[in-house]
């Protein structure tokens, strides 16, 4: 991240620090699995590192895909611009040096897995099952996504077709999925399910109630469309499209 914070600097970029993220993810399974050698089980070293790895290139690929050409994220400009002191000093404590922070808290079932000398069991087969379908999960989601963007017909109107007819927030139900599955691999003591805790808790609350979430729904809370979308679509946990007349009532 502090490398990162370098390039930003040189960029005037930085969004680059959501690039990064899924990168760091990957950093720690890789720098943890070499690390480990001599004490966890080597075939659960190897799939918690390999899933890690996977996911956090994939997460890193997309997001640099998505944000090609564009400028400074809003969020970010926002920080830049408002509060006491050396805007890039503040950027570098509040995105890049936070984020670092939330990496090495969030990977703490990576690292404790690694550790683990028992052989693998039925709930590291359950947390590689949850993985896989958070991936999948949060892969089809975006892909789903960029195709409807892609078609200038749609500019301006509001996804609401496959994963996302079923939930707003398909990628962050999938991050939610990775992350319990990987904590499940973490569980082969109770010393490590304990102490691994703490990430996908910390990540479901980062998921469903992050800034991130609250800002993007704000953003789109304007768009035409998209108070039906929201009255009829779950904010997290995907579920079939609620009926517009039971919506309009519940409300």
């Amino acid at each position: 991240m502090l490398i990162t914070f370098s390039v930003a600097l040189i960029r005037g970029l930085h969004r680059l620090a959501d690039i990064a993220r899924g990168l760091a993810f990957a950093a720690v399974a890789a720098a943890t699995y070499g690390l480990s050698e001599g004490y966890g089980n080597d075939g659960r070293r190897l799939l918690v590192a390999a899933a890690t790895l996977l996911w956090g290139v994939r997460l890193a690929a997309h997001i640099a895909w998505r944000c090609r050409g564009q400028g400074e994220d809003p969020r970010y400009a926002e920080l830049l611009a408002h509060g006491r002191g050396d805007p890039d000093l503040r950027a570098l404590r509040k995105v890049h040096l936070l984020r670092a922070g939330l990496v090495w808290l969030v990977s703490l079932p990576v690292q404790a897995a690694s550790y683990v000398a028992a052989p693998i069991g039925a709930l590291t087969v359950l947390g590689a099952v949850l993985w896989a379908a958070g991936l999948a999960f949060e892969a089809v989601g975006d892909h789903q996504l960029a195709r409807f963007k892609a078609d200038p017909a749609h500019h301006g109107t509001v996804m609401d077709r496959g994963l996302w007819a079923w939930t707003r927030h398909p990628n962050h139900f999938g991050d939610f999925l990775v992350w319990w599955g990987l904590y499940l691999m973490a569980c082969g003591t109770w010393q490590t399910a304990l102490l691994s805790l703490v990430s996908p808790v910390a990540m479901t609350l980062l998921l469903t109630e992050g800034s991130g979430r609250r800002l993007l729904e704000a953003h789109m809370a304007d768009r035409p469309g998209y108070a039906a979308y929201a009255a009829r679509t779950s904010g997290f946990i995907p579920r079939p499209p609620r009926d517009p007349a039971g919506a309009a009532r519940t409300r």
